[in-house]
């Protein structure tokens, strides 16, 4: 079974989609984008320097657009749609993976994440706030630390890694005294303390934006980063995707349940490399691809060829349609409840 995945925010750089805009109606097409949501996408993929595409608001509808852009050329490619058993993306991935899936199209998707990046920098400017990456360790030693600290687990990614975020002071204290047994503390090039209580005012404002969209269902198993969970209803869907960006994302259950679903193959859209990392780490044996530019699609078509599922078919396990299971969450919580932990070292929003 083949699973298709998008990157955050920190996957990003200079010149990223200079490659993919040489290929044939691509110029086109973020063209229509970039007029949709009043943003010249091709002109900070192609021209702009690291500070200019580190802002929030330009990095988000330029990483969606990135991966849609991807996706795009891996199905012209084909000839045709890829036949993913699964989909997911971390954090702003997450608004891809529902492009993927069938919920809203990608219009929709770039006015979406248009606000929500706009939103969530608004958030950020209130206070200095900020974001660091804790590389090995027990997670339970680790964990007890940042909340000793007043820092909270805001991306629980899986294979030894965890981001705490929180305020700039306690962050400081972090750096001085890292919790036992880690290897690194490295603080993130980010604008704010991303999926966590700061992030509650973009709540409200990106609620707003959504009530725009009239989604559709999944087409496809969809992984939430809340909590791993296979969501089959579209509005429940959109939902969380407001409220993900005041939560921890779970990416470690996200692996979790495309393991379940009998993972054999993975693909990250542009610009990859970060999630197919963790995922050679926590789904061995799992082969991938990721798509960082457009001399990749051969290797992921052929991965495509070999592990796509009959389009037709559900994936083994998958959530009954318009439901969410709760055996789906793999640490057995009931999904939809509040997760206590929370992206990968660059991708963080």
């Amino acid at each position: 079974m083949l699973v298709l995945v998008a990157p955050g925010q920190g996957a990003q750089a200079p010149g990223f989609l200079r490659p993919w805009l040489d290929l044939p109606g691509a110029a086109d097409l973020v063209g229509s984008w970039s007029e949709a949501i009043g943003l010249d996408l091709a002109h900070f993929g192609t021209e702009a320097g690291e500070e200019a595409i580190r802002d929030t608001a330009v990095a988000q509808p330029l990483l969606v657009a990135g991966g849609l852009l991807s996706a795009w050329a891996l199905e012209t490619a084909a000839g045709g749609p890829v036949a993913a058993g699964a989909v997911g993306g971390h954090s702003v991935g997450e608004i891809t993976a529902a492009v993927l899936a069938g919920v809203f199209d990608g219009d929709a998707a770039l006015r979406l994440v248009r606000a929500r990046g706009r939103a969530m920098a608004e958030a950020a400017a209130v206070a200095p706030t900020g974001m660091a990456a804790i590389l090995g360790g027990a997670d339970d030693v680790v964990t007890a630390r940042l909340e000793h600290l007043g820092l909270t687990a805001a991306n629980v990614n899986g294979a030894g890694q965890i981001v705490a975020a929180g305020t700039a002071a306690q962050l400081d204290a972090l750096a001085a005294e890292p919790p036992e047994g880690t290897r690194k503390v490295v603080r993130l090039k980010v604008a704010g303390a991303f999926h966590t209580s700061h992030m509650a005012p973009a709540v409200e404002r990106l609620t707003e934006a959504a009530r725009a969209i009239r989604p559709g269902d999944p087409a496809t198993a969809y992984v939430s980063n809340r909590d791993g969970a296979v969501v089959g209803d579209g509005v429940q869907l959109l939902d969380r995707l407001v409220g993900q960006v005041a939560n921890p994302v779970r990416w470690d259950l996200c692996m979790e349940t495309f393991t379940r679903l009998g993972a054999t193959g993975l693909i990250e859209l542009c610009p990859g490399g970060t999630l197919r990392g963790l995922a050679r780490r926590a789904m061995p044996g799992v082969p991938t691809v990721a798509l960082k530019t457009p001399d990749d699609l051969e290797a992921a078509l052929e991965l495509a060829g070999r592990h796509a599922v009959d389009a037709a078919a559900p994936a083994d396990g998958r959530a009954p349609h318009g439901q969410v299971r709760a055996d789906d969450a793999p640490d057995g919580r009931t999904p939809g409840t509040p997760v206590d932990g929370s992206p990968a070292v660059d991708t963080t929003a």
